[in-house]
C-alpha cells in the first residue's frame, strides 16, 4: 500500500470528522465521526485486530450453538457462490465477534493477516467503520468498500454485511462476505450484497421456524419480499412468536416476550361468533371434517349424542 494513499485516506477521514455538516449529510461520515468521538479511535493506528481468548470464544459459540447449526448450511451455500472469487464468509454475534468462517485453504493465511478469522473483534468500537461493526451499529445492510473503512490499514478490503434478528426481535448476528482483492469493483459488491441480504433473511427465517417446532408458521405479506415476516401460532390460535418485521407490521411488542393474543384478532377476522361460541364452532367444524360430514361419527368423536350435535349445529348456523 502506497504511503501517500494512506495519508490521503487519513486526511479525508479527519476532514469529514471535523466538518460541521458531513455527518448530517452522510451515514458513512457519521460512522467515521462515531469512530473518533465515541470510540476514541485514530485512523492512522496500525494495531492488529483484537481477538478474544479461546475460553470466551468457546462460551460465545456454545451460547449460539443452535443458531450456528441452523445457519451452517446457508453459510456453505453462500460460500459456494462467492468462495472461488477470493471472498470469505463470516458469521458474527451481536457484539461483532466472529463465530464461524468459510474461506479457501489458499486464502486462510491472508484472511488471518487481515484479522478476518474466528475470534476476531470487528465491532465498530474496536475497528471503527467496517462492514460488520457498522452493520450491527446501524442494524441495517451495509457495504463498506475499500477506502470507506475507518482505519487506513483496512482500505484494501471490501465488506458486504446484513443483520440477522432473533426470535425476540433483537439483533442476533451479522452475516459478512469480505474480500481483500484489489480488483474487487463496487458493481460486483452490489451483486454479492444482494446474495448476503437474501442469505441473512433465509437464516433468520430458518432459525425462527426451528425455534417453534410445534407451532403453525404463518408467512405474512408485508410488502417487502426481502424481509422475513413470520408468525408462530399454537394449537389454540394464540401467537407465540413473531419475527422483528412481523412485530412491526402487526403492532406487536418490538422486542421480548409477546402478550398472548389470538391470531385472528390481528388479521382482522372479527365477523361471526366470538369467544367460547367461536371455539365451539371451530371444534364442531373440525369434527365434521374429520368424519367426512358423517354427523353420527362426529358426535361420537365429540362425546355427545347425535341429537345434541344437531341442536348445536343449528345454533351455530351450521347446515347438515
Amino acid at each position: 500500500m502506497v504511503i501517500s494513499e494512506k495519508k490521503l485516506h487519513i486526511d479525508r477521514i479527519l476532514g469529514a470528522v471535523h466538518s460541521g455538516s458531513a455527518a448530517a449529510r452522510s451515514s458513512l461520515a457519521a460512522s467515521w465521526r462515531r469512530s473518533v468521538e465515541r470510540h476514541g479511535l485514530d485512523p492512522a493506528a496500525d494495531i492488529s485486530v483484537s481477538r478474544i481468548d479461546p475460553a470466551e470464544l468457546h462460551g460465545r459459540r456454545e451460547k449460539h450453538d443452535r443458531f450456528m447449526m441452523v445457519a451452517a448450511p446457508k453459510l456453505d451455500h453462500l460460500y459456494r457462490l462467492v468462495g472461488n472469487s477470493g471472498c470469505g464468509v463470516l458469521l458474527t454475534d451481536d457484539a461483532g465477534i466472529v463465530l464461524d468462517q468459510r474461506c479457501t485453504d489458499a486464502d486462510s493465511d491472508t484472511f488471518a493477516d487481515w484479522g478476518l478469522c474466528v475470534g476476531a473483534d470487528w465491532s465498530e468500537a474496536a475497528e471503527g467503520t467496517n462492514g460488520i461493526g457498522t452493520c450491527l451499529t446501524e442494524q441495517r445492510q451495509v457495504t463498506i468498500h475499500r477506502n470507506e473503512h475507518f482505519f487506513a490499514r483496512n482500505i484494501g478490503m471490501s465488506c458486504m454485511d446484513a443483520p440477522i434478528f432473533g426470535t425476540d426481535g433483537r439483533l442476533l448476528a451479522a452475516l459478512d462476505v469480505s474480500s481483500a482483492r484489489a480488483d474487487q469493483t463496487e458493481s460486483y459488491n452490489q451483486l454479492i450484497g444482494a446474495m448476503v441480504g437474501q442469505t441473512a433473511k433465509s437464516i433468520e427465517s430458518d432459525y425462527f421456524r426451528a425455534s417453534f417446532p410445534k407451532a403453525r408458521i404463518i408467512v405474512a405479506d408485508s410488502g417487502d419480499a426481502d424481509i422475513a415476516t413470520l408468525l408462530a401460532v399454537d394449537s389454540d390460535d394464540i401467537i407465540v412468536g413473531a419475527t422483528r418485521n412481523a412485530r412491526k407490521v402487526f403492532g406487536l411488542e418490538p422486542t421480548g416476550a409477546l402478550r398472548p393474543r389470538p391470531a385472528s384478532d390481528i388479521f382482522g377476522r372479527d365477523d361471526g361468533p366470538t369467544g367460547f361460541e367461536k371455539a365451539e364452532r371451530a371444534a364442531v367444524v373440525r369434527a365434521l371434517a374429520r368424519a367426512d360430514g358423517n354427523v353420527s361419527q362426529a358426535a361420537r368423536a365429540l362425546g355427545v349424542g347425535r341429537a345434541t350435535l344437531y341442536r348445536r349445529m343449528k345454533r351455530l348456523g351450521l347446515g347438515e
